[in-house]
C-alpha cells in the first residue's frame, strides 16, 4: 500500500470499476452490490488507506459543527444588521435555509452513489461525458479547494474576533487589526496541532460539539428570553428593515443581505468527504448531509430570534467597542458576568468550528492531491503511519486560511469578502455534480440513498439557485467602494481559476485522472 498516488496508482481514479465517465452499472461504482464500505471504496477506484472509525453520529456531527449557527449567524450578525436588519435577519434565515436544504438534497443522492473522501471533483469525474469528465473534476476540485479554505478562514477568523472582544472585555486588551489577525493565526496553529497529534480527541470533540451547539442555543436564548426586563416588539423582529450600507435599492440591500444566512450553510459537503473514514458510507453520508443543515436550520432560527428579540439601542450595540454586536447584546442584556460567560459559549462553539473545518479541509486537499491535482501533490498526500490522517493537508489548509485573511489589516470588509469567497467557491462545487446528474438522466445508477420522482425538480431548483448567489455575492457590499472597501471575492475567485485553468491548458489535460498516461509534474 502506497501514499503515492501516480496516475497509475491503485488508489487513483479508473483503476478499478471501468475507465474513468463509463456509464454506471450493477456491480460498478454507483451501484449497490458491494457488501463492505472497503469493497466500494475499491470499485471506485482507491485503496483503504484512512482509517475508518466514525461512526454515522461522528460524519453527521463535522458537518453539523462546521455550520456551527454559534459561528455563522453570529459573526454575520453585524453584516445582517447594516444590510437589511431584523427582518432580513429572520426572513433571510428562513428562506436561505429552504435553499439550501435543496442543494444538500441532491448532493446527498449523488454522494451515496460515489462514497470517496474525493468527494465533490469524483462526482463530477463520474457523472460527465466521458471526453470532458478530467476537465470537469478539475475546476469542480479547484473551487470546492478555495471554498474549504476560504471557509476555514472565515471560521477561525470570526473566532478571532470574538475572543479579542472577550479579552477587551475582561482584560483591556484593545482589539486592532493587528491583534485580531494575531489572535487568527493562533488560533489556526492551534487547529493545526490538534488535527495533527490529537486525531481521537478530535473525533471526541466533534460529537461533543453537537451538544454544545444544542445546548448553548438553549441557554442564550432562554437567558435572553428570560432575564432582560424588556424585549423589542414581534413587528420590529420580522418587519423592520435597516439599511446602512450607502446603497439606495432595497431590493438590492436585500439580496447582498442574503450572504449572512448562505454564509453559515457551508462546510456540510465534510460528510462526503470524511465517508472513507465513516462505517456504511452510502448511507451515513449522505444522511449527515442533510441532517446537519435541518437540524442547524431550526436551531439558528431559535437562536436569531432570541438575539434578535434582545436587541437594545440598534446603534450604539452595532458600533460597540467590542467590535462584535452579539456579544454586545449578552452584555447589555445579561450583565458584564452572564454575558461574559455566555460570550465564551459562543467561543467555544466557534472554536469546535474551526477544528472541524481544518480536519474536513484537509481530506479534500489529500485527495485532490492524491489526484496530483495541487502543486507538489506528493508532499500533500503523505499520511502519518502512527495516526494515519494527511498531517501535510491539515498544515496547508491552516496556512492557506491565514493568507486569506491577511487583507483584513488593509481592507475593513476583508470578512465579508472572505465569506463571500467560501460560498462561491463551495457552491459552485457543490451543484456542479448535481447539473451533470440532471444531463446524465436515467442512467445515473443511484447508491441506496436516494431521492426517487423527486430527483429531477430539486436539482433544478438547486442549480438555479446557486447561479443567483454566485452573482449576488461578487457585488459590491459598501457604497461608495472604495480600496478599503471594494469586495474583493471577484479577485480571488479569479486568480484561483485563473492559475487553475492555465495548468489545465498547459499540463493538466494531459495526465488528471488518466491513468493510461505518465506521472504527473509535481508529484
Amino acid at each position: 500500500m502506497t501514499n503515492d498516488a501516480s496516475p497509475n496508482s491503485p488508489e487513483r481514479h479508473g483503476t478499478s470499476g471501468g475507465a474513468p465517465g463509463t456509464p454506471d452499472i450493477p456491480g460498478t461504482p454507483g451501484a449497490t452490490g458491494a457488501t463492505t464500505d472497503e469493497e466500494l471504496l475499491a470499485q471506485l477506484g482507491y485503496k483503504q488507506v484512512l482509517a475508518r472509525r466514525m461512526s454515522a453520529f461522528s460524519n453527521y456531527a463535522v458537518s453539523f459543527t462546521i455550520i456551527s449557527v454559534l459561528s455563522g449567524c453570529l459573526t454575520m450578525y453585524a453584516y445582517g444588521m447594516k444590510t437589511g436588519g431584523p427582518a432580513l435577519i429572520t426572513w433571510g434565515w428562513v428562506a436561505v435555509g429552504l435553499m439550501t436544504l435543496i442543494v444538500g438534497l441532491a448532493m446527498a443522492e449523488i454522494c451515496s452513489a460515489y462514497p470517496t473522501s474525493a468527494g465533490l471533483y469524483f462526482w463530477a469525474h463520474r457523472l460527465a461525458p466521458p471526453r470532458q469528465a478530467a476537465a470537469w473534476a478539475w475546476f469542480t476540485g479547484w473551487f470546492n479547494v478555495l471554498g474549504q479554505i476560504a471557509v476555514t478562514a472565515g471560521v477561525d477568523f470570526g473566532a478571532a474576533s470574538f475572543l479579542g472582544a472577550y479579552l477587551n472585555l475582561q482584560f483591556g486588551f484593545g482589539v486592532t487589526p493587528a491583534r485580531t489577525i494575531l489572535l487568527f493565526a493562533a488560533i489556526l496553529v492551534l487547529h493545526g496541532l490538534l488535527n495533527t497529534f490529537g486525531v481521537r480527541i478530535v473525533a471526541f470533540l466533534n460529537s461533543v460539539s453537537v451538544w454544545w451547539h444544542v445546548l448553548g442555543v438553549l441557554a442564550i436564548v432562554a437567558a435572553l428570553a428570560l432575564v432582560p426586563d424588556h424585549h423589542r416588539s414581534t413587528s420590529f423582529v420580522f418587519t423592520d428593515f435597516v439599511n446602512e450600507t450607502g446603497f439606495t435599492n432595497s431590493v438590492y440591500v436585500v439580496l447582498i443581505g442574503l450572504l449572512m444566512a448562505q454564509y453559515t450553510f457551508t462546510g456540510y459537503d465534510a460528510s462526503a468527504h470524511m465517508t472513507e473514514e465513516t462505517h456504511d458510507a452510502s448511507t451515513a453520508g449522505p444522511r449527515g448531509i442533510v441532517r446537519s443543515i435541518w437540524t442547524s436550520w431550526i436551531a439558528g432560527f431559535v437562536l436569531l430570534l432570541g438575539f434578535t428579540y434582545a436587541i437594545g439601542a440598534y446603534d450604539t450595540q452595532l458600533n460597540s467597542d467590542t467590535g462584535a454586536p452579539p456579544a454586545q447584546i449578552l452584555l447589555d442584556s445579561l450583565g458584564a458576568t452572564g454575558g461574559k460567560l455566555l460570550l465564551l459559549v459562543v467561543i467555544g462553539a466557534q472554536l469546535f468550528c474551526g477544528m472541524a473545518s481544518v480536519t474536513a479541509n484537509s481530506r479534500m486537499i489529500y485527495a485532490f492531491s492524491r489526484d496530483g491535482a495541487l502543486p507538489f501533490s506528493r508532499l500533500w498526500h503523505t499520511v502519518s503511519p502512527r495516526t494515519r490522517t494527511p498531517v501535510a493537508a491539515v498544515w496547508l489548509a491552516a496556512g492557506a486560511a491565514l493568507v486569506l485573511g491577511l487583507p483584513y489589516l488593509i481592507n475593513v470588509t476583508a470578512y465579508a469578502a472572505v465569506t463571500s469567497i467560501a460560498v462561491i467557491g463551495l457552491y459552485i462545487a457543490y451543484v456542479i455534480p448535481t447539473l451533470l446528474r440532471l444531463f446524465r438522466g436515467d442512467a445515473f445508477a443511484r447508491g441506496p440513498w436516494h431521492l426517487g420522482r423527486w430527483s429531477r425538480p430539486i436539482g433544478i431548483v438547486a442549480v438555479a439557485w446557486v447561479a443567483v448567489i454566485t452573482v449576488l455575492f461578487m457585488l459590491p457590499q459598501v457604497s461608495p467602494v472604495t480600496w478599503e472597501t471594494f469586495n474583493y471575492a471577484p479577485i480571488a475567485v479569479l486568480a484561483v481559476l485563473g492559475f487553475a485553468a492555465v495548468w489545465w491548458l498547459a499540463s493538466a489535460r494531459h495526465w488528471f485522472l488518466r491513468p493510461a498516461e505518465a506521472e504527473a509534474p509535481g508529484e
